[in-house]
């Protein structure tokens, strides 16, 4: 079944409580997912700096001696912040290239959960409000932000399952439905030298969208074609850096709604999940039309 939500602010003044907003937002949605939960965070870039948000499940031993062996091998200048089971980590723009395999050769157990300038992803099995406390995500500001809640269906209840799936730089995707040709997809996308890391249908959806932006579409090309290209049922929100986009396929058979204000605009599964955001009596609320792409962005 699977739950929603994303929120995308106009109104600076809300940034510092961006991250206390979706997490109302989510655990409101905890009883459509009660496997995992996930939020991706897009908060501003630091200029010529890259952002990758690992995890460990050797957290404490791993990310205390991780720092000085990224220094070294990267030969740059390395920046971590640790929040339970994931880190933080900012490294010069020119090493990013080498960051993989870098860590891998530190402990190929670390999983890189995102990538790009501007985005964290923090993500685990678990009900969303005990993911959200965990790490401290109530605290967290930004410009925008999606999260999910996973009620697991086609793979396994572990960390890497968990939704938001990041495969290009500072993108990212939330789904709630399910892709029938994924199989098929994954294959395909390998083929054509897509890293894929699971079996699940969500993270052939993302890596789709990645795949066409780095043959030239845009975010609304990719989304357009993905109503072609995709077989199932699926409500996509997808993270970029400047924004963020929603889709569902021709049949929109699963829930969906968004509101629009002077302040923000807002994605929800169902109403309830829009229910406590700041003037939400006055924003205009609708249903997003099947096969119709929707984007904002800075």
């Amino acid at each position: 079944m699977c739950g929603i939500v994303g929120l995308f602010l106009k109104d600076i003044s809300l940034e510092a409580n961006l991250g206390n907003l979706l997490s109302d937002m989510l655990i409101s949605m905890s009883d459509r997912g009660p496997d995992s939960a996930g939020i991706a965070i897009y908060a501003d870039k630091e200029t010529g700096r890259s952002k990758f948000t690992i995890q460990s499940e050797n957290a404490k031993t791993d990310f205390a001696a991780l720092p000085n062996y990224l220094s070294k091998h990267l030969n740059c200048n390395v920046e971590t912040k640790v929040n339970d089971t994931h880190s933080v980590v900012k490294i010069d723009e020119s090493a990013t290239s080498k960051f993989s395999e870098v860590l891998a050769s530190f402990n190929p157990e670390i999983r890189i959960m995102s990538r790009g300038s501007s985005l964290e992803i923090y993500k685990e099995v678990g009900l969303p409000k005990q993911v959200t406390q965990r790490f401290n995500i109530p605290q967290m500001s930004g410009r925008h932000g999606i999260g999910h809640t996973r009620m697991a269906t086609e793979s396994a209840v572990t960390t890497m399952g968990a939704h938001p799936f990041n495969t290009g730089l500072d993108q990212c995707l939330v789904h709630n439905g399910s892709l029938s040709n994924h199989n098929s997809l994954r294959r395909r996308l390998r083929r054509e030298g897509v890293h894929i890391e699971t079996e699940n249908d969500t993270e052939v959806g993302a890596a789709y969208l990645t795949w066409k932006m780095q043959n030239g579409a845009t975010l609304g090309e990719a989304l357009e074609s993905s109503l072609e290209d995709l077989d199932g049922f699926f409500t996509f929100v997808v993270g970029t850096e400047d924004g963020f986009g929603v889709v569902r396929d021709p049949i929109a058979c699963k829930p969906a709604v968004m509101a629009e204000t002077d302040q923000y605009v807002a994605f929800g599964s169902e109403y309830r999940a829009l229910v406590n955001l700041p003037e939400i009596e006055t924003a205009h609320v609708w249903e997003p039309e099947p096969a119709t792409v929707y984007f904002w962005k800075h």
